[in-house]
This record gives structure tokens, sequence and C-alpha cells, in this order.
């Protein structure tokens, strides 16, 4: 199977910068997406980020869209998410996932807290 594990969590002040790190171990594959979600508690689960692995297309959710930035390192099978300008509404935890085909992510990391103060 494949993993996902996640880092580079913290806790920051807003208006502060993070960088989370995905890496993927395992089986690979020619085609996917890889999607940063995030999760409040008391919250619902929603994509953040995602980026297609072999070709140019992003996605970033609006409130984040001018702030965030994903990215990807094929040969170190990692993706990052680079977060400034954080806000107190961007604390949440943190996953990876991974979209092969069709239109859910069914590959998930553990997770990483993220907790911007004031």
């Amino acid at each position: 199977q494949v993993q996902l594990v996640e880092s580079g969590g913290g806790s920051v002040q807003a208006g502060g910068s993070l960088r989370l790190s995905c890496i993927v171990s395992g089986r690979t594959f020619n085609t996917f997406t890889m999607g940063w979600f995030r999760q409040a508690p008391g919250k619902e689960r929603e994509l953040v980020a995602a980026i297609s692995w072999s070709g140019p297309n992003t996605y970033y959710r609006d409130s984040v869209r001018d702030r965030f930035s994903i990215s990807r390192d094929n040969a170190k099978n990692t993706v990052y998410l680079q977060m400034i300008s954080l806000k107190l509404e961007d604390t949440a935890v943190y996953s990876c996932a991974i979209k092969t085909t069709g239109s859910l992510y069914r590959y998930w990391g553990q997770g990483t807290q993220v907790i911007v103060s004031s």
C-alpha cells in the first residue's frame, strides 16, 4: 500500500509562515493528483490545494489562494504546502492525500497540526 507522512506543522503567530511536507512511499503511480486537506475541530474537512503529479494543473481554495503555494519534487516523492500570512482561521489538522483515478482521494496521511494564535 501507499504511505503518506506529513511534517512541518507547529504553532505560529498570525502573520507567520510554515512549510508542510508530505513524503509518499510504497507503490508508485504513473498519473495521480496530490491534495492538501484541513479539518478544524467541529468543522468539515475541506480541500486546501491540489497539484497534478505529472502536469501543470493546480487548485487553491479561495481563502488561501494568495497566501498558500503547493509544489512538488518528483525525485523525492514529496509534495509541499508553503503557507504565509497565516490567519487564526487557518488553524486545523492538515493532511495530504492521493487521488489516482475518479473523483475520490483514496490514500491519506495521518495529518499534522497547525495552530495560529494572535
